[in-house]
């Protein structure tokens, strides 16, 4: 039985200069499958409501996965040889249905003349309206048998199987100029995802976060051993999310300042079953780290 969890913390950088959060995140658990996705507004100068924008992202995900499944077992029945195309579509359902949200946003919420004025008259004129509400995405859903994600951005997305073993199913996405990175703002933003399909051995839990978690480990080993400790909590859930969201908090205050967010479903069944070979693999994963560190002072 797959359950999920998904929060976002405000960057102590953002609380400094009073702006508002520009993550959102958001899990759904359906029939057939299960989704987790996040979603961090770009920020800058000219994305002036990209929180507005990656809220929007995360409901354009979850609507347009939920009415693909609307009959999971044709779904599943067409989705292992069609994957690619499959995905493609989906990809440009969301950007549709993002198009189709912030433009009624701002129909609905026409710009001030305080949003306006950082801009000049020509600098605002050149500014495209879908670029107001610019935002990555990565999403993870984890199906009958199979696993498939998708991000435009930077972000992460990570595995656990049911070995303990953790995966970054796609590359890490370094971040970019805002002005330049992939975002759902761009004309030709459907051909900028990244994506992935796999038929999984059983699997435990998908994490999908925000830049700012990757950004606060020291290295790949050390993100991906977070991931294994706490995948390894989830048999308590009210101890898990306390948990989590403190240690957000931290990392978004004491680490690299930015927005963090995280998004996670996970088989509650097969968490229990496999709880002590995931307390194994902590301990494991502890040893090593302990070992890397050490060859590093003795160089």
């Amino acid at each position: 039985m797959f359950k999920g969890f998904s929060h976002s913390v405000m960057g102590a950088s953002h609380e400094k200069r009073n702006l508002v959060c520009q993550d959102a995140s958001a899990y759904k658990v359906g029939n057939g499958f299960a989704v987790a996705v996040v979603a961090d507004g770009h920020g800058s100068k000219k994305h002036f409501r990209s929180n507005i924008g990656s809220k929007s992202a995360v409901e354009a995900t979850l609507e347009t996965i939920e009415r693909f499944y609307s009959d999971p077992d044709e779904f599943d029945k067409n989705f292992p040889k069609n994957n690619k195309s499959i995905i493609s579509n989906i990809q440009k359902q969301i950007i549709s249905a993002w198009n189709v949200k912030v433009q009624q946003h701002l129909k609905n919420n026409p710009v001030t003349a305080e949003e306006k004025k950082p801009f000049t008259k020509e600098e605002f004129e050149n500014i495209p309206e879908e670029s107001y509400y610019g935002t990555t995405l990565v999403a993870a859903v984890a199906g009958r048998g199979y696993t498939f994600g998708f991000q435009i951005g930077d972000g992460s997305l990570v595995a656990v199987f049911e070995d303990g073993e953790t995966s970054m199913l796609m590359d890490y996405e370094e971040s970019n100029p805002a002005n330049i990175t992939s975002s759902m703002c761009n004309a030709n933003a459907a051909s900028m995802f990244d994506c992935f399909y796999v038929e999984t051995k059983p699997l435990l839990a998908l994490f999908v976060s925000t830049d700012g978690l990757y950004t606060s480990f020291g290295s790949e080993n050390d993100f991906l051993d977070y991931h294994t400790i706490i995948a390894s909590q989830l048999t308590d859930p009210a101890k898990f999310e306390a948990a989590v969201i403190a240690n957000m908090k931290k990392r978004s205050h004491y680490g690299t300042e930015d927005d963090i967010s995280i998004s996670c479903v996970y088989d509650s069944d097969l968490v229990k079953e496999k709880i002590n070979v995931l307390r194994a693999k902590v301990a494991e994963n502890k040893q090593k780290a302990a070992d890397r560190k050490a060859r590093l002072l003795n160089k």
